[in-house]
């Protein structure tokens, strides 16, 4: 299969790539710079694009089936000064619409386009179990959330099976919040952040890739769809089963006002609560390798000691 990836040097794009390379799939990444143009060392082949004046070299893409779109800022990457937050914003947005409004321009367009979402879609919902029937928050990044899969539309428009996976806190040690975690904690200096009542649903980053490619192969998928762990877990109960999987100690609370001290505006997804559920993947019959946070969790500390 021919599949074109944006966003493919982050985290979870990266690890896609391998995945897909690995199962003797054609993989184009989509670049910004003529250095990353070509056949790699990887046997990938690098497609040019530029989101940002709404470019896409059309004839590079020729004969591609799927298209898994990652591309955007890291939230976590800087403190959310009024730049960033646009840049947050205009980095989904802009690259979504450019892709949607290109794919449809093909001979043949894809069967599909996987286009990033996120679990901040439904803002801060407490202890409240939610699933893809929630509406949307009302803050910063539920707005974000909105405009990003409305930038999609074009595509759907034209036929094109469009599909929102939703993600939530993706754990692994090579990036994200597992990789600023996993040394504290490995010190003996982790615990939990603010009350620690709050919930985090997480996924592994072997199972986001999988179900990053359920979500290319399932028909009957289309829309939003939660890619979280069926079994969404507190802060603390996360900070205690880190704690044994690492065999240190978890007693150094860090509290909100610091959180918010360090963070800024950002603190509100540190100390904010999500309890989503993954309704459609299961339904679908999607199984997942880690669906409990143990499993998880060793998952990542193993591949971050070279395992």
């Amino acid at each position: 299969m021919r599949i074109a990836v944006t966003g493919s040097s982050g985290l979870i794009g990266s690890a896609l790539v391998r995945s897909l390379l690995a199962d003797g799939h054609d993989v184009l990444r989509l670049v910004r710079h003529r250095t990353g143009l070509g056949v790699q060392p990887d046997g990938s082949v690098g497609v040019g694009w530029n989101p940002v004046r709404g470019e896409v070299d059309l004839a590079g893409l020729a004969g591609t089936e799927a298209v898994v779109h990652l591309a955007g800022a890291g939230v976590a990457d800087h403190r959310w000064t009024d730049a960033y937050r646009q840049r947050i914003r205009d980095s989904r947005v802009q690259g979504t619409l450019t892709l949607a409004n290109a794919l449809p321009r093909l001979d043949t367009p894809p069967s599909v386009l996987v286009s990033a979402s996120a679990v901040g879609y439904y803002g801060q919902t407490g202890d409240r179990v939610i699933d893809e029937t929630a509406p949307p928050g009302d803050d910063f990044l539920a707005g974000v959330c909105v405009e990003w899969e409305g930038a999609a539309r074009p595509a759907a428009e034209a036929g094109i099976r469009v599909v929102h996976p939703r993600t939530g806190l993706v754990l692994s040690a090579d990036g994200g919040a597992g990789a600023r975690l996993l040394p504290l904690f490995r010190l003996g200096l982790g615990g939990r952040l603010g009350s620690g009542e709050q919930y985090w649903s997480f996924i592994s980053l072997a199972d986001q890739v999988a179900a990053l490619r359920f979500l290319i192969d399932c028909e009957e998928l289309s829309g939003p769809v939660n890619l979280t762990a069926p079994q969404p877990v507190t802060n603390a109960e996360l900070t205690r089963a880190l704690g044994r999987v690492l065999g240190r100690p978890t007693v150094l609370p860090v509290p909100e006002w610091a959180l918010r001290l360090v963070l800024g505006d950002m603190a509100i997804e540190v100390v904010g609560s999500h309890r989503v559920l993954p309704h459609k993947l299961l339904t679908a019959g999607f199984r997942f390798a880690h669906p409990q946070v143990a499993d998880a969790l060793r998952a990542a500390v193993t591949r971050g000691a070279g395992g």
